[in-house]
């Protein structure tokens, strides 16, 4: 509702049970404005019915309308925008009517906030589907990224002395130690069969070439 001056905002929460497609529109002009109040109802959705309520106790020189619309939901839209709103100089008055509603109406409109809910919900935990399996293809990139690092650090190793012992273990020392004198052995005996083979002289062809 509009405010006025300092007072605070009127808010008012309606529930399923106070919502209908069924509405009151008091204040109206009596300037037999009908069918411009149709009109300007008719622009938010279908109206089935709107008809004055002469039964209705009224302001002098204004009337009361019924105005019936074919769903709930555009019963809704159009009160949030037409209340309280100027209507031929008047503030007219919307209000909903369930107690016009029958049975059937009532079944359909708790059907209708049902299907609401229900997709709402639905659309809702799609939403955090779709968000963890962005951040868990996020997180998963990010520990591709690390491990890929980590890897390369692993790679660069510091030159150890072939004197220095490294191993906390005195056996696992000298395993290493027996290890590196045989590859020691090993690179020695390469280094002399080479250059044993490049201190032979190489062989010179006498045969009589034709």
């Amino acid at each position: 509702m509009p405010r006025y001056k300092d007072e605070p905002v009127a808010v008012r929460v309606y529930t399923v049970c106070d919502e209908s497609k069924y509405l009151i529109v008091r204040n109206v002009p009596s300037l037999g404005c009908g069918e411009e109040l149709k009109r300007l109802f008719e622009s938010y959705g279908p109206v089935e019915e709107c008809k004055p309520m002469d039964a209705e106790d009224c302001e002098p020189y204004t009337d009361v309308f019924f105005i019936k619309f074919s769903q709930v939901s555009n019963a809704r839209f159009s009160k949030r925008k037409l209340d309280e709103s100027v209507f031929l100089g008047n503030r007219i008055q919307v209000t909903y009517a369930p107690q016009f509603e029958t049975l059937s109406d009532t079944k359909e409109k708790l059907e209708v906030r049902r299907r609401e809910v229900l997709s709402r919900i639905n659309s809702t935990s799609a939403r955090k589907e779709s968000t963890q399996a962005q951040n868990s293809l996020s997180h998963k990139r990010g520990h591709g990224h690390a491990s890929q690092g980590s890897s390369t650090t692993d790679m660069v190793y510091d030159h150890v002395s072939s004197n220095k012992d490294y191993f906390p273990s005195a056996s696992m020392n000298a395993t290493v130690n027996l290890v590196r004198d045989k590859l020691d052995k090993i690179e020695s005996s390469s280094k002399g069969s080479d250059s044993s083979m490049a201190s032979k002289k190489p062989k010179v062809d006498a045969r009589r070439r034709i």
